[in-house]
């Protein structure tokens, strides 16, 4: 097999991955409290350097030409967004750029309801009273870790400490969790997410702060991450074309230049 189809494929598929995951984050530019995902590649070793051969199969104009490029690892920038303001009574953002709502959701294979982590602060009330999120109506957890019950019947606010007022007095306080190392955190989707640690790392906030009124934009740039995704796609194209100039070379090799030199 001809060693540079195996260079341009690998800059196919991981420009493909790079293209997918910028597509993404373009799609969820106006999804509030959303984080970029940041797709990062990795040159190849040569494969007399990968399989450890060494010498004996090293040739010089080969591990010249590398081994081509590797996709990953995947991380997510958790740069704060930009805060919109809403007016809304029952929305906040959080001004630390590491703390999170937390929020219980529901297994739909186990039944259980486990925690997650949200930077999305849209909160309303369901048909019983208890606050969950306007995204997917998942439970919102106080100090306690508790679901928080409301009086229906009383309006409710958001106080600047993150406690909910009902008629001027503290109904209940949200549960706002300080994320010492985010790489552990791990996206579930709709803008929340799972945290693969020890309970040590995940502290709970003794002095929270949030803006009322407002919510976190999501961190996506829209302009640059369309000219990310124009510039993965070419990447895959000039690779793809590779591909075809090799499979040429290889043809005109066996039928044009093998009938010659018979």
């Amino acid at each position: 097999m001809n060693y540079g189809l195996y260079l341009s494929a690998s800059g196919v598929l991981t420009n493909l991955y790079r293209q997918d995951v910028y597509a993404n984050n373009l799609a969820n530019a106006h999804t509030v409290g959303f984080k970029p995902d940041v797709a990062m590649i990795r040159q190849r070793e040569p494969e007399s350097v990968e399989s450890g051969a060494g010498i004996d199969f090293s040739q010089e104009l080969l591990d010249r030409l590398g081994g081509g490029v590797f996709a990953g690892p995947q991380s997510v920038n958790m740069a704060s967004g930009h805060l919109q303001k809403t007016s809304g009574d029952l929305d906040a953002a959080i001004e630390d750029r590491n703390a999170f709502f937390a929020i219980g959701v529901a297994n739909p294979r186990s039944g259980q309801t486990e925690v997650q982590l949200t930077r999305d602060g849209r909160f309303t009330l369901n048909d019983r009273g208890v606050l969950v999120t306007v995204a997917g109506g998942h439970q919102v957890l106080d100090s306690d870790g508790e679901p928080i019950q409301l009086d229906q019947s009383a309006a409710a606010r958001i106080s600047p400490s993150a406690a909910i007022l009902q008629n001027g007095e503290p109904a209940a306080q949200l549960r706002i969790a300080n994320v010492a190392d985010t790489s552990l955190l791990v996206k579930a989707g709709g803008s929340r997410f799972h945290f693969n640690g020890p309970d040590r790392l995940l502290k709970p906030v003794a002095h929270p702060k949030v803006r009322p009124g407002f919510v976190e934009a999501s961190g996506v740039d829209p302009i640059k991450a369309l000219m990310k995704v124009i510039s993965a796609t070419k990447a895959a194209t000039g690779n793809g074309n590779l591909i075809r100039y090799h499979d040429l070379l290889m043809d005109r090799a066996v039928n044009v230049l093998g009938r010659v030199t018979a």
